[in-house]
């Protein structure tokens, strides 16, 4: 039997993983990234344990559980600096099976990265699949230079704004801006001690995260029209809107170059597509389902994508289609969900109203008084997930009875 042909379009972190995973499973791989080389932005990544189990199947688990920075307590806030709730990695473990790790995002993308056969990355490669094959003819994938690669499968990784999303499903409304915009950087961390914390305001939100390496992964939020930018500069935006909040806000501000910010604006898919597939074609992470990222789970979904497309593909071309469909079967439902779930999270997250907003930290402080439990109950039936057969049994840890599989 030939071996069958995978060409995965984007180098992001859903596109690796997914190359990785079909490469285990005895599938050549060919990897098209449209950037000239493969230099992700400098931001952090939130790894629940769900995407941990993810990264175990193609051998990674161990190496990003290794990056957990060493944390204690740490929990919600107000700009004030008042605790609403606490919790702990051990909380966390004891109720997911593992701590969340966050890892600098480029150190991710290495390890995948590496994972991949020598010459299966091409970058400066812009490409979208023209043609999503049937179960008789393969899938078609065309390179802006006009090269066409014929497929067995084609793994749409192309982000927000996939062509092939709107290749596949032309009458679907695409991703919706969700309201607020978004500033990530990393920095050395302060000579003040801190505890890891998200701090809410009003239509504000602002979240400062350890990293393994002694550096510092900062996010915040606002609620505000899309396609703003500040003339000053976005450190000089975030000054304004966070510098007078509690330790270490304005000091992590302080210390961040003005062209180490990130903004962008936060787009989701707010009405399900009918499928993540067609014929020979499955798309993969925030082509399928962008997200808001009040759960810290666009990544961690995109990891779930790659495993269980590749443990459905067997190495058999004739059987794609029918893979792909148990693909659909599998990861539509959940991430679905996930995508509501973090859209009521950001709702929740960006109340601008005084008396609502009031009320808002009031439940969240009397919720909290029960202990960790009330604030990790949103990641419940999500990071407690597992790979799906065959590789639960070799993944990090034991599958309870019952575990969702998808």
């Amino acid at each position: 039997m030939p071996q069958p042909r995978a060409v995965v379009v984007g180098a992001g972190i859903g596109g690796l993983a997914a190359a990785a995973a079909l490469h285990r499973r005895g599938w050549a791989v060919t990897v098209l990234e449209r950037a000239p080389s493969l230099e992700p932005v400098g931001a952090g990544i939130a790894l629940a344990p769900n995407a941990q189990r993810a990264l175990d199947v193609v051998g990674l688990g161990d190496a990003v559980r290794a990056m957990s920075a060493r944390q204690d307590e740490g929990g919600l806030r107000t700009p004030s600096g008042r605790w609403l709730s606490r919790t702990t990695q051990q909380a966390a473990a004891e109720r997911f099976g593992g701590p969340v790790v966050v890892a600098h995002r480029p150190d991710l993308v290495a390890l995948l990265a590496s994972r991949l056969p020598e010459g299966a990355l091409r970058t400066g490669t812009p490409a979208e699949v023209t043609d999503p094959g049937t179960g008789e003819r393969p899938a078609t994938v065309r390179t802006a230079d006009g090269e066409e690669l014929t497929a067995d499968l084609a793994v749409a990784a192309d982000g927000l704004r996939s062509a092939t999303r709107h290749t596949l499903f032309p009458g679907h409304p695409g991703p919706r801006y969700a309201g607020f915009t978004a500033w990530r950087f990393v920095v050395p961390a302060p000579e003040r001690p801190f505890a890891p914390h998200e701090t809410w305001g009003r239509g504000t939100l602002w979240g400062t995260v350890p990293l393994h390496d002694g550096r510092v992964y900062a996010y915040a939020t606002a609620t505000v029209p899309a396609g703003g930018r500040a003339p000053d500069g976005e450190r000089a935006e975030l000054l304004r809107r966070f510098g007078g909040w509690h330790h270490p806000v304005p000091e992590l501000i302080a210390a961040a170059p003005d062209d180490a910010v990130l903004r962008n604006d936060v787009y989701r898919i707010a009405e399900p597509l009918p499928a993540h597939h067609r014929g020979r074609t499955a798309l993969l992470g925030d082509a399928a389902h962008a997200m808001a990222p009040n759960l810290a789970q666009g990544g961690c979904q995109a990891l779930e994508d790659a495993v269980v497309l590749a443990h459905h593909a067997a190495p058999d071309a004739a059987g794609t289609p029918r893979a792909l469909a148990a693909y659909t079967r599998d990861r539509l439902p959940r991430t679905t969900e996930v995508v509501r779930r973090s859209a009521r999270v950001a709702r929740l997250a960006g109340v601008s109203a005084g008396p609502l907003r009031a009320l808002r930290d009031t439940a969240l402080a009397a919720a909290g008084r029960f202990g960790p439990g009330p604030a990790l109950r949103s990641l419940d039936g999500i990071a407690d997930w597992r790979p799906p057969e065959p590789y639960a049994a070799g993944a990090h840890g034991t599958s309870p009875a019952g575990a969702d599989r998808g």
